[in-house]
Order: C-alpha cells, then sequence, then structure tokens
C-alpha cells in the first residue's frame, strides 16, 4: 500500500534529515539548514501555501563583481549540461558575489516522505558537487 500523501511542512523536512541522522539547524527565521562539506544548504517552503520544495545550496567561495561574466558563463554552462541544481550568480548587499544552486519540486498535493527523500537527497548530493566545481574556479 502506497504511502499517503502529507502537507509539506518543516516537521517533515526534519523528519527527513532525522531519518538519515544528518545534522541540522532551524534559524531565526525558522527555515531549515544544515552544512554538508562546507557548503551551506537551506531547505525552503515557498508558494502561496508553502506548497513549493526548495533545496538551495550556496556555495562556500567568495567572488568580486569583477568575476561575475566568468562566473555568468560557468553558471549557463552548468545548466545547459546538468538537470540539477540550477545554478546562478547572486551579488549581496556587501557586494560578495556567490554561486547559489536550487532544487525545487512542487508538492501542491502533498508529498510522501520517500518523495521528499529523494529531492533532499538530490538538492545536497547536486549542490555539493556544484559546490565543488565552483571552488574549482579560484
Amino acid at each position: 500500500m502506497p504511502a499517503s500523501l502529507q502537507p509539506l511542512s518543516n516537521e517533515l523536512i526534519i523528519s527527513a534529515l532525522n531519518a538519515r541522522d544528518f545534522a541540522h539547524f532551524l534559524d531565526e527565521d525558522g527555515d531549515v539548514g544544515g552544512n554538508w562539506q562546507g557548503c551551506l544548504i537551506y531547505f525552503f517552503r515557498l508558494g502561496k501555501n508553502h506548497e513549493i520544495f526548495q533545496v538551495r545550496s550556496l556555495t562556500q567561495v567568495e567572488f568580486s563583481t569583477d568575476d561575475v561574466p566568468q562566473l555568468y558563463a560557468f553558471c549557463n554552462a552548468w545548466n545547459h549540461d546538468r538537470l540539477w541544481p540550477k545554478a546562478y550568480v547572486h551579488t549581496g548587499d556587501d557586494g560578495v558575489v556567490r554561486v547559489v544552486g536550487e532544487v525545487g519540486a512542487d508538492f501542491e498535493h502533498g508529498v510522501t516522505p520517500a518523495q521528499l527523500d529523494q529531492v533532499m537527497i538530490c538538492g545536497i548530493a547536486t549542490g555539493i558537487e556544484l559546490a565543488e566545481a565552483v571552488a574549482a574556479l579560484k
């Protein structure tokens, strides 16, 4: 008998992380995150009803605005050659430039723990791959 669909919630995300014994935290905004091999990864619930699951990887290496053209070319090639994560360049208010990766899924009608785990693992594994590729640019 298939597992029943559940609404996406922070509790369900935390349960999936706990099931794998993954260390994680809840930040001051109530967002769930963790650190894998130096890559900060957040698990967001987005959308009108918080039904969109997004695994966002914040790569560790910092760049300057002078590096943006090279990073755009890197992200374009990455997105052309790979399905996950979607990569883009983000410039912070402090002028620090980073590459960010995102894997997302729409769970409007609910999600099983196995489905959530699959997307979570995809986001973590491919986020680490992106972080390693970005680190090699320096």
